[in-house]
């Protein structure tokens, strides 16, 4: 699967979009959800939690393995997505699609501190070695 390049990315495998809001959507990568198998659970966080960058904030759950899931940058839940709750298997579907929550970010520049798609990319390869 192609790497989304308007998408900024994570070393731990997580994915963000920067929304005309000025809102942050977060997911789990492709990579994430083809290493994990078939989702059978999701846990996001609750709405109004201040989060700081890189803490841990919601769980996915395979057939294989629970993994949780990071914030990529610090700020406020203003969003979960109970879709994907009801429908884990969304993620496996399409994971760009399939997003987790929503942050209201403290500073948005923090995302360019984050991995582009070909950085990712460059992280992805260099694990399946």
């Amino acid at each position: 699967m192609t790497i989304p390049a308007d998408l900024k990315y994570t070393k731990s495998h997580e994915w963000a979009r920067l929304e005309a809001d000025g809102s942050v959507t977060v997911g789990i990568t492709h990579h994430a959800q083809e290493l994990l198998g078939d989702m059978v659970f999701v846990e996001n966080p609750v709405v109004g939690r201040k989060l700081a960058q890189n803490e841990e904030c919601a769980v996915v759950e395979s057939v294989k393995a629970a993994s949780d899931v990071y914030a990529p940058i610090a700020g406020e839940i203003i969003a979960a997505n109970g879709e994907v709750e009801s429908a884990p298997e969304s993620i496996n579907q399409d994971a760009y699609a399939a997003w987790l929550f929503k942050i209201k970010p403290d500073n948005a520049a923090d995302l360019g501190a984050l991995l582009d798609a070909a950085a990712y990319q460059a992280l992805v390869d260099s694990e399946a070695h």
